[in-house]
This record gives C-alpha cells, structure tokens and sequence, in this order.
C-alpha cells in the first residue's frame, strides 16, 4: 500500500472573504494515473459542491454567500504545507 501525501492549503471566498485551511491529501506515486485526492477536513464555513479525485475538478462552496469555486486556485499554502509537484 503507498504512502499519501498531506499537506494544509488555504481557502479564501473571493466574494465574502470567508478564509480557512482544508486538510488534504493525494496518493504519493508520481507515476500514477490518478492522484488520488481527498480533502480530509474541510473548514467551517466550507462545503463539498463536487467531489473529484483531481483537485482541478473538486468544487467547493462557501456556506456564507454560497459562491461556487474550484479547490486549485489562486490560493496560499500553510507555513510548511505545500503540494507535491
């Protein structure tokens, strides 16, 4: 069985502002087809819209002001919390 990455990334609603840190993780084989990805702990304020196993598909929305967004956007990462590339 591999290992899965993990690592924190930071949500951030571009119409409210509603900010938090997702918990997140992909399958650690470079060579893989498919990575993987789960959110592990999404932060309050956040929900699911679709889940997908590539982060470039995964929507998420705010519960705030109900905006719709893609988990892999223009976002910061946690101090030490950076994806694999």
């Amino acid at each position: 069985m591999a290992a899965r990455d993990r690592y924190s990334r930071k949500l951030e609603c571009s119409q409210c502002g509603n900010t938090g840190f997702a918990e997140v993780s992909e399958a650690d084989d470079k060579r893989a087809a498919n990575r993987d990805f789960r959110i592990d702990e999404l932060p309050k304020g956040f929900v699911t819209e679709f889940a997908a196993t590539d982060p470039r598909k995964y929507m998420l929305r705010c519960t705030d002001c109900s905006h719709k967004f893609r988990f892999e956007t223009k976002t910061a990462y946690a101090p030490g919390g950076e994806p694999r590339r």
